[in-house]
């Protein structure tokens, strides 16, 4: 990717992965995963519709911080297998005024409007109320060795979809899956296992 987030000819860099109706890893199985990083050696990936029966103010508990609002209600997702007990906080830039010098401590643009952060300072803002208004925390992260993505991609494992951040930060969970293939024209329930990738 380069420094401005722009996509890198032939990565997938702040794309949407769509599960295929005919994928049945567990893992995997109907979820969408926003790719925050692609090159030559590998992607990494946040699955962005699993919410599991863990609060982001029960994480901040464990981390000794106190949250004030409704910031502790949202739920966390599995990010993905890889790093479980890791936190990955995916976010929209321009909500990034709150941090000192516009910037985290540690950040990835995934592209224009998006990042994902890693570093506490993050948390620290969330549990005070002053963390970006559009985000989504996740445990864990999905990644793919070199060249493993793209052979994913050529045995039609997944669709791809130009990330929208409504589907990031309103969508329901449980709606993501559908509306992500609907918002490139498809619907997955029409689909048999011999369609190729968009």
């Amino acid at each position: 990717m380069t420094d401005n987030g722009v996509m890198q000819e032939g990565y997938l860099n702040n794309q949407l992965l769509i599960a295929m109706p005919q994928m049945h890893d567990p893992v995997f199985e109907k979820t969408v995963t926003l790719i925050c990083e692609h090159n030559a050696d590998g992607a990494l990936g946040i699955v962005i519709n699993r919410p599991i029966a863990i609060s982001v103010g029960e994480v901040l508990q464990q981390l000794d911080l106190e949250y004030q609002g409704n910031e502790g209600n949202e739920p966390v997702l599995i990010g993905g297998p890889v790093a479980s007990d890791r936190g990955f906080v995916l976010h929209r830039i321009d909500s990034d005024l709150n941090s000192e010098h516009g910037r985290w401590a540690s950040s990835l643009d995934v592209s224009e409007q998006i990042r994902v952060t890693t570093s506490k300072d993050i948390m620290l803002a969330i549990a005070n109320g002053s963390g970006p208004s559009q985000k989504a925390f996740a445990l864990g992260y999905s990644g793919w060795e070199a060249g493993q993505l793209e052979e994913e991609l050529l045995a039609n494992a997944w669709l791809t979809a130009p990330c929208d951040t409504r589907i990031l930060f309103e969508i329901p969970y449980a709606q993501r899956w559908e509306a992500a293939a609907q918002s490139i024209g498809i619907d997955l329930h029409n689909l048999s296992g011999d369609v190729g990738h968009a």
